[in-house]
């Protein structure tokens, strides 16, 4: 297949070649780790991410030869490992939830990884990250890791088999997530050695109706646009470090 091609399959898969809202859910947990102490088990995590597809003009277009434009919101929420609940404090530290708006991402013709199993297949995205933090150390000494932002994402999308030979809009979805990341800002770990570990797995849903209840009332209730996705792309893309930077400069 040419990188064209599985673009425009990846493209069915993670989103809808139709400009539909699709949105995805996903659960898991978050676990610590540091030189010479054991693995914690912190938090359980749990969000939504809404997206919309849109051809990319630059490219000349989406489908077979040009990219697209993945405009998405993402809201996910940290909670007590044990009782799944949706946390306000850890350690007496007040938790800062992930609200990121936007989360967009810029898809262009490349080879795609694709493993085929059985009526599967599985896209495989590897995303190390290394820029400069907008945390930086001298004016963050307390929330800052580094003055280097340095993590890992690690993604997995399992579709049918017939996602590379259907010409259906859109296919379902599930998918596993992993990254690798510095101590979260709002944690007060400085320049402690470790960082943590998220582990999580979804799926594409039929609408946001099918969000759990107790997480659509809790976004209702604090931000309601992120039950939907963006209607332009705008730029730059919110991360857990800028929205803490904002938060702390009011």
């Amino acid at each position: 297949m040419t990188p064209a091609d599985l673009l425009h399959a990846f493209a069915r898969t993670r989103a809808s070649l139709d400009g539909a809202e699709v949105v995805f859910w996903w659960s898991g947990d978050v676990f610590s780790w540091a030189p010479d102490e054991p693995y914690r088990h912190l938090f359980g995590f749990e969000g939504v991410n809404v997206a919309r597809l849109t051809e990319d003009g630059e490219d000349g277009g989406g489908g077979e030869g040009g990219g697209y434009r993945l405009l998405t919101r993402e809201a996910a929420f940290y909670l007590d490992p044990r009782t799944r609940e949706i946390l306000d404090t850890w350690e007496g530290k007040p938790v800062v939830h992930v609200w990121n708006d936007p989360a967009n991402l810029r898809l262009r013709p490349f080879p795609v990884p694709l493993t085929r199993l059985g009526d599967q297949v599985c896209f495989s995205l590897e995303i190390p990250l290394a820029y400069p933090s907008p945390l930086p150390v001298a004016d963050y000494p307390l929330n800052s890791a580094g003055d280097t932002y340095r993590a890992l994402e690690l993604f997995q999308f399992f579709a049918p088999e017939s996602v590379l030979t259907t010409d259906a809009p859109g296919v379902p979805c599930t998918m596993s997530w992993m990254r690798m990341s510095p101590w979260l800002p709002w944690m007060e770990q400085g320049q402690r050695p470790g960082g943590l570990a998220f582990h999580c797995r979804g799926r594409k849903l039929g609408s946001y109706a099918e969000v759990p209840e107790r997480t659509r009332a809790y976004i209702e209730e604090r931000h309601p646009q992120y039950a939907h996705a963006p209607e332009k792309w705008t730029e730059p893309n919110e991360t857990s470090w800028t929205y803490f930077r904002r938060l702390s400069e009011g």
